[in-house]
């Protein structure tokens, strides 16, 4: 007897599987360039996940503020905490909104403007080498299921195109300097996701 073929799943139908990179451009993500990078150093490789949480003004979410800032175009009067933002300059390679969309500013080939000054187990200058990834949250707020879940997908995504070695908090690279994205963030949950190694994780992170 013949047997019926079984249903092919996405990617089995002999046509080629769309890519999921474009150069440094995740196509999952929404692609909106920001004007605020620079060169990777020669010869280096990007093998850390930099987590922050960012909302403007603080605490208000479903606005546009966080991309106009990374995009140079903030209304600086709009609100008054953005008026000791005046002038600044600074992106982020990825942007998770709280329903868990994706937005993405610079390329992961370049060097985005998101750590500052840093250092990572001995590495200072996380910027030359590290992916920064905010979430949109207050610090030491919680998360939302969405967001971990598009940080999940992102984190692996990541690693198969990268060689990345570690995750860590902007507090785990500027400690006493950053806070973010603070005790509200379940890094152990983030852990049960990606089923990453403790090594993999800032010290600390997982308690």
């Amino acid at each position: 007897m013949k047997l019926a073929a079984l249903p092919r799943h996405a990617g089995q139908s002999g046509a080629p599987r769309r890519a999921a990179w474009q150069g440094g451009w995740y196509r999952a993500a929404r692609a909106l360039p920001s004007p605020n990078h620079g060169p990777r150093p020669a010869g280096s490789e990007v093998d850390l996940i930099v987590v922050h949480s960012i909302s403007l003004p603080p605490g208000v979410y479903g606005g546009d503020q966080v991309q106009a800032l990374f995009t140079n175009t903030l209304d600086w009067d709009a609100h008054p905490y953005f008026q000791p933002l005046r002038g600044l300059q600074v992106s982020a390679h990825f942007y998770v909104r709280r329903d868990g969309r994706l937005w993405q500013f610079v390329s992961c080939d370049a060097r985005a403007w998101h750590a500052g000054v840093s250092c990572f187990r001995g590495r200072e200058n996380c910027n030359d080498y590290s992916v920064g990834v905010e979430l949109e949250g207050l610090e030491g707020g919680p998360f939302e299921p969405a967001q971990y879940a598009t940080l999940a997908r992102l984190c692996r995504a990541l690693a198969r195109r990268c060689p990345i070695e570690a995750i860590a908090g902007h507090q785990h690279i500027a400690p006493g300097r950053k806070h973010d994205p603070g005790p509200g963030f379940d890094w152990r949950h983030l852990q049960g996701l990606l089923r990453w190694s403790a090594r993999r994780f800032a010290d600390g992170a997982l308690g």
